[in-house]
């Protein structure tokens, strides 16, 4: 894992607020007090849903401290997955999943959008420090390809069009509806043919 991800300028303290506290509590009941360190995980994104999408280094000592582990193991945890970010992302952080079924169906262009409206680079936040992208691996949408991730949301089964409609949105502070931009519900098929007078989907 490149060390790249690691962002230089990092805050000397960290702790949960009050209401995380609470959460963290809450997270830890579900496990017995000898595999309390198996809580790392909702930990981490407690963490950095706390601190603006992004996780200190001061934050993973603070975990390590609260599950009695030890500080390496925390950080090799946040460093492996690519889901906890270790840098500062914008407000409205974009995913752009370019694995094979979604570079099939275009991915690429969505990607080339990101650069366009966004940065040229990933990671780097915009001007107006609102959005920032990068591409991923896959985020198991596959059946609405092509699709990203903003924050939590999904919008799935794009397009240049609704692509460029949901950046222009995000960039704005207004965020567009998440989920699928071909009326799709769910994963159900997009629409139905009728052949020799039968419907097929």
């Amino acid at each position: 894992m490149s060390l790249k991800r690691i962002h230089d300028d990092q805050p000397k303290e960290f702790k949960f607020s009050n209401e995380n506290l609470k959460k963290a509590e809450e997270i830890l009941k579900k496990y017995p007090d000898k595999n309390k360190k198996s809580a790392v995980m909702p930990f981490l994104y407690l963490a950095q849903k706390q601190n603006n999408n992004w996780i200190p280094l001061a934050a993973m000592k603070y975990i390590a401290k609260f599950l009695s582990m030890p500080y390496i193991s925390v950080y090799e945890v946040a460093t492996f997955y690519t889901m906890y970010n270790l840098a500062p992302v914008g407000k409205h952080f974009i995913q752009v999943c370019t694995t094979t079924p979604c570079l099939i169906r275009g991915a690429d262009k969505i990607v080339k959008l990101c650069k366009d409206k966004i940065s040229p680079n990933e990671n780097k936040i915009s001007d107006k420090g609102s959005c920032s992208w990068m591409e991923v691996e896959c985020l198991g949408a596959c059946v609405s390809a092509p699709m990203i991730q903003v924050n939590d949301d999904y919008y799935e089964d794009l397009d240049e069009r609704s692509t460029t409609e949901i950046l222009d949105s995000l960039i704005k502070d207004k965020p567009l509806k998440p989920g699928s931009y071909r009326g799709r519900k769910n994963t159900s098929p997009e629409k139905k043919q009728v052949i020799d007078g039968e419907k097929h989907a």
